[in-house]
Parts: structure tokens; sequence; C-alpha cells
């Protein structure tokens, strides 16, 4: 009998993460060295495109380490709940093609801002919050509803320290 491999979502996702920031890199790479031939070229214009083409790799470079830094620290405080088998059941209803009916996600929104409201200070609440406005299809406020429990927590995710715990 044939074994065969289960790759799950989490790390076809993770996959997918590694597969385009490193085809960012290579293209900051690019980047990075066509500005450093425009800036060796003795026009002026060249030198100031040169300029702003190393803006490019920089701002770059800074975004792709701000996200890592984001989901590892927000996957880890998804450890702690899964831990304590507090994480959100997903028993939404889906379409054939896998995608959450909003319906559904908008059915079940209230009761996780009823649970916010009724315990700010609890980071595990916002983060259930976080994941109903994912569901919703609401990406910048999920971020935002992260943010808060990563901060209600002790974990600042918009800092430029390293991953340490």
């Amino acid at each position: 009998m044939k074994a065969t491999a289960v790759i799950s979502f989490a790390t076809r996702a993770k996959a997918g993460a590694l597969l385009v920031t490193l085809l960012c890199l290579f293209w900051l790479a690019v980047s990075f060295q066509r500005s450093v031939l425009l800036l060796g070229d003795p026009a002026p214009a060249a030198k100031v495109f040169g300029i702003a083409y190393l803006l490019l790799p920089l701002i770059g470079v800074w975004a792709i380490f701000h996200e890592i830094v984001f989901g590892v620290r927000a996957q880890r405080l998804g450890r702690i709940l899964e831990s304590e088998g507090a994480l959100p059941v997903d028993d939404l209803l889906r379409s054939p093609a896998g995608r959450i009916i909003l319906a559904a996600a908008d059915e079940q929104f209230p009761r996780f801002k009823a649970d916010v409201e009724k315990t700010p200070q609890d980071w595990r609440s916002w983060y259930r919050l976080s994941c109903a406005y994912d569901a919703a299809g609401d990406r910048k406020r999920a971020r935002w509803a992260l943010r808060e429990a990563a901060k209600i927590h002790g974990i600042d995710t918009r800092s430029s320290s390293l991953l340490v715990p």
C-alpha cells in the first residue's frame, strides 16, 4: 500500500507565502542592481532615477519584514488559543468551491463583537473577533483586531524588534 502525504492548508499557505516572498526578494535584488547602474551613469536624470529606484527595494524589504513579523506573532497567539481549546469553531456554511458564505459569517459576527464589548481587556475575545472579521471578508478590521489582541497580550506587532518570544 502506498502512503500519500497530506499537506494541510496552513502548510500550503506558508509555502505560497514563502514563494511570493522569494520572488519579491529576487525582484528587489534586481531593482537594487539597476539602481546602482543608474547611479553610475553621469547623467543627472539617471542619478535621480537611481536614487528613486534605490528606495523601492528598501521599502520592499521593510514591508516584507513587517509582514513576516506580524504573521509569526499572530500565529503565536493562535497557538496559545489552540492549546487552551479556545479557538472559534469553523462551522460556517461554505459554497461548493469552499468559500465562506458571507451571510453565515455575518450571522455569527454579533456574538464575537458582544464578547469584546463585554470583556475588552481579554486578548482572546479580540483574537476571535479578528477571526470573525476575516471570515466576513474584512481583512483591514481583522488585522486591526489582531493587533489589539497582541497589544493586550503584550506582543507588539508593529515593533521592528526581532522575532523573539
